[in-house]
Parts: C-alpha cells; structure tokens; sequence
C-alpha cells in the first residue's frame, strides 16, 4: 500500500505541476497582447538571446555540419552512394540538426540566465517590490522574455542551418576532394523550402520552451541561494527533455506520411 500511495502522490503532484505551468504560461500569452507595453524590454531580451548566443550557435552548427559531412561519406563509400553526402548535410541540418542544437545550445545559456536571474530576484522580494509598485511582473518579466524567445529562435537557426551547410561545403571540398560547383549543385537541388518552414517552426517552439521553463522556474523559486541553483537546473534538464520530445512530435506531424 505504501507504494501505491507514492505513486499516487507522485501522479498528483506531476498533474499539479503541469496545470500550473499551463496557467503560468496562458498567463503570460495573455500579457502579450493587453497594455502596457515595454518595447526596450523585448528589444533587450531579443538582443540578450539572439546576438550574445549566436558564436556559440554558429561553432557548433558548423562543425554539426563538418562531422556529418565526414561521417556521411564514411558511410555511403561502402555502396559507391558519395555523392549523396551533400544531400544528407543539407537534409539532416535543415530539418533536425540546426534546430535541434540550437535549440540545446540556447537552454543551457539563455534558460539557465533566466531562470537565476528571476529567482535571484523572487529570493530577494524584487518581484514584491514590483508589485507594490503597481507593476505586472508578467507584463515587464516573464512575458518579453517568452516573446524574445519565439521571435528570436528561428533568425539563430536560419544562420545555423546556412553556417552547418557551409562546414559541410568546407570538408566535401576541401577533405573528401568534391567538385565545389556539382556539391554546390547537389545542394541547392536537395534544398526545399519545406525542410527549412519546418525547422523554424521547431525553432519558435523550442524558443518558447526554453524562455517559459527558465521563467516558471525562476518566478516560483524558493529557499534562498540553494532555491535559485536548483530551479536553474532544472530549467536546463526539463527544457533540453522537453526540446528533445517536442522535435519529435513536430517531425512526426510533418513529415509522417
């Protein structure tokens, strides 16, 4: 009986967490769109999670792209198919790869800032101090930072998707001794808009992922220091599981025919 009464215990408090995250973030696309507005708050979060995430985005999409143009190769040599290596980079980038790490590479550095920098300031009665002062800590917190995050995701995965395929270029040509102008060829012939529309959709999804997990865990962080680490942790794992279980669906939605 013990058992069943922890897994029980266990249900309801994930059924608990997972209807307060969805009040939570309903709360936040409603503050979307009623005034007030702070234009300079998006502005600043936009600027904080495109611009000072995108070195860390292009090096891994580039060398993303690098590894699989040489893996590829390493595989398809076996059944004299290398000529299918231009095809595969430009597929897989598009479609999994650039949003994918994008994706990963923005919760460990945005998710992990949001979550510690709102719960350093519900620790310290910040956010309290804001409501006295007759301000919606949604309207100036959480939600120009959840806006920044789906507006801005898609722009850092475009460039990696255009910086992955060109570390690709960079070792058929350089590496495997490709003809620059047929791997360019084969490129643009294997290129559809559709696998591009697609990845910036899961861009968008996963820059709403990454911004609600770092802000619902900072704004209901509790216990001091120790609290903020925790929900800064946390916001990381979820948002990664979360990134990875929302790639799939979406990929089954689109291209399960």
């Amino acid at each position: 009986m013990e058992i069943i009464r922890k897994i029980g215990v266990m249900g309801i408090n994930f059924i608990h967490a997972v209807w307060q995250f969805l009040v939570f973030f309903m709360r936040a696309i409603h503050n979307f769109f009623s005034p007030p507005f702070y234009p300079k708050v998006l502005l600043r979060h936009i600027l904080e999670i495109g611009f000072y995430s995108l070195p860390v985005v292009a090096l891994t999409a580039l060398f993303s792209g690098m590894v699989l143009a040489l893996q590829s190769y390493s595989g398809f040599s076996r059944f004299s198919a290398e000529g299918a290596v231009a095809t595969v980079v430009v597929i897989a980038i598009t479609r999994e790869l650039g949003p994918v790490f994008a994706g990963l590479m923005v919760a460990g550095r945005i998710g992990a800032t949001m979550a510690a920098s709102i719960g350093t300031m519900k620790v310290t009665e910040q956010i309290d101090a804001l409501k006295t002062l007759s301000t919606n800590p949604f309207k100036y917190i959480i939600s120009p930072r959840i806006l920044a995050g789906i507006l801005t995701l898609p722009f850092l995965v475009l460039i990696a998707d255009i910086i992955g395929i060109f570390g690709g270029f960079l070792v058929g040509v350089d590496v495997l001794g490709f003809n620059p102008y047929v791997y360019i060829k084969n490129t643009y012939n294997s290129l559809e808009m559709m696998d591009v529309f697609v990845g910036l959709v899961k861009a968008s999804a996963f820059g709403a992922i990454i911004t609600s997990m770092g802000c619902y865990y900072g704004y209901y962080t509790e216990g001091g220091a120790d609290g903020v680490g925790k929900s800064t942790t946390n916001a990381v794992v979820i948002s990664s599981i979360l990134i990875l279980i929302s790639n799939y669906v979406l990929t089954a939605l689109f291209f399960n025919k």
